[in-house]
């Protein structure tokens, strides 16, 4: 079953930010664009390069009104831990959820229930609370802020202007596509 369209299922989970823990809830992500990007472990090898890039990419992420969360199954002190003794992780200024309890990545379908650990998902979620993208990669695969980045330019723009859609490699400017009995078999 897709997630694709669905609303955030409620949690409540603690994270560690900025050198404070603080509560995050499926409320949280109310009124402005969100990322979820679950990864499989802390003190690991792919990860630390995906939230470094993450966190390098931060500030333009929240010009464009985006809150960054990373999360896995980790508890919010053992990802107070890895940011004071990594130097990647140390850079990061968005929120780490923990979500021992498996709750979150199983309301978001990305638990490996044989490891209990979270696949690498990444997930845009509109200020309504609702996702709009999912993208799974397998362990050995670490994702790209940059197309991120353009994924919620484009959800963004598709959210503002109605009636519009964005076609394969739409960049912020470009063209976009109007759906109509028209272009039917003309793309």
């Amino acid at each position: 079953m897709s997630l694709i369209g669905s609303e955030v299922k409620p949690f409540t989970a603690q994270a560690y930010k900025d050198g404070e823990f603080i509560t995050v809830t499926d409320e949280s992500l109310k009124g402005q664009w969100s990322i979820f990007c679950f990864y499989p472990a802390d003190f690991t090898f792919v990860c630390p390069t995906e939230l470094e890039d993450l966190q390098n990419n931060y500030e333009a992420l929240k010009a464009l009104g985006v809150e960054v969360y990373s999360v896995s199954t980790d508890t919010h002190f053992t990802h107070k831990g890895w940011h004071d003794s990594s130097e990647k992780i140390g850079k990061i200024k968005y929120g780490m959820i923990g979500d021992p309890s498996q709750t979150i990545s199983r309301n978001f379908d990305v638990l490996n229930e044989e490891e209990g650990l979270a696949d690498r998902g990444t997930f845009i979620i509109d200020p309504d609370g609702v996702i709009q993208t999912v993208e799974i990669n397998a362990g050995g695969i670490g994702r790209d802020a940059d197309i991120l980045i353009s994924k919620i330019k484009a959800a963004q723009y598709v959210r503002n202007n109605p009636g519009e859609v964005c076609p394969a490699k739409w960049q912020e400017g470009s063209e976009t596509l109007k759906p109509s009995l028209d272009l039917v078999g003309k793309l």
